[in-house]
């Protein structure tokens, strides 16, 4: 049971936002490929697939993260108990943890078609490179962006097969709406990550954090109206688009920089923000 503890605590599956933020674009990817191809039994298919395929790899990269983030987190308050920092595992056992979770990941991969199994292939250099960029560019959150929501490009080229000017635009909103709340959930850590000399976007517009995050969120709002202008009118998109822009505009009225706890309330809200966006482009 102790082991399953440290386990659990080690990839973060207590803490569902972290997985379920990695499936949304994929869910996304999935309806919004599915509006064209209406295969519901593939859609359902591979909605299950890309659900554990992104708890899987979202697992294996929260212990990849604390194996590079070690010595950091040690000096970190939010993180000085995780099991990697505080020793209660070794670093050769949670690469063991690292490895059975990515073989778990491949065997999913490889019931996608060859395109897709190249897409997620590539996504490991995003997935390992990840915990590196704190360290050499305030813009570790656009690498996330970047990281995060290549799920939205398998997840179309596994029903067809290829990659359009469309689904790349709904991958460029999804990279502005991660920045956003990536930067929301960053500011949490701003003291702690100046004093170790961690970077962030959150510390590089801590004077105009809200500006900010309201831009990125803009952004990705911009990009999503351009995209389905012609699907706005009287009906369910509508509806559910526009209560996931009242989700991203409470984040921005809730969130204090100098309050921890409202920024990790603000991140959380991005659950259903991704929901939202799903039933609405699945209504489509």
């Amino acid at each position: 049971m102790q082991h399953l503890k440290i386990f659990i605590e080690l990839t973060r599956l207590s803490k569902p936002i972290g997985y379920m933020l990695l499936f949304w674009p994929c869910a996304w990817g999935l309806a919004y490929a599915y509006s064209f191809n209406n295969n519901e039994s593939f859609f359902i298919y591979y909605l299950i697939l890309f659900f554990f395929g992104s708890v899987l790899m979202r697992s294996a990269g929260c212990i990849v993260n604390d194996i590079v983030d070690k010595d950091f987190d040690k000096k970190v308050k939010r993180t000085k108990e995780r099991p990697l920092a505080s020793g209660k595992i070794s670093i050769n056992q949670s690469l063991v943890y690292v490895l059975v979770l990515c073989i778990l990941a491949l065997l999913i991969l490889l019931q996608f078609n060859f395109l897709t199994i190249v897409l997620g292939a590539g996504s490991m250099f995003f997935a390992f490179s990840y915990p590196f960029m704190k360290r050499i560019t305030y813009w570790p959150q656009l690498f996330l962006g970047l990281t995060f929501n290549w799920g939205i490009i398998m997840a179309w080229s596994a029903i067809n097969n290829d990659i359009s000017v469309q689904i790349i635009t709904l991958y460029l909103s999804a990279i502005f709406w991660t920045l956003g709340y990536d930067t929301i959930y960053g500011a949490q850590d701003m003291s702690d990550d100046e004093i170790i000399g961690l970077k962030s976007t959150s510390i590089k517009f801590k004077k105009n954090i809200k500006l900010f995050v309201s831009i990125c969120y803009l952004l990705c709002f911009s990009l999503l109206a351009w995209l389905f202008y012609k699907k706005i009118g009287l009906n369910l998109f509508t509806l559910f688009f526009f209560i996931f822009i009242l989700t991203l505009l409470y984040q921005l009225k809730i969130f204090d920089m100098k309050k921890p706890s409202s920024c990790l309330s603000a991140f959380k809200l991005n659950n259903l923000s991704g929901l939202f966006l799903f039933i609405a482009i699945y209504l489509m």
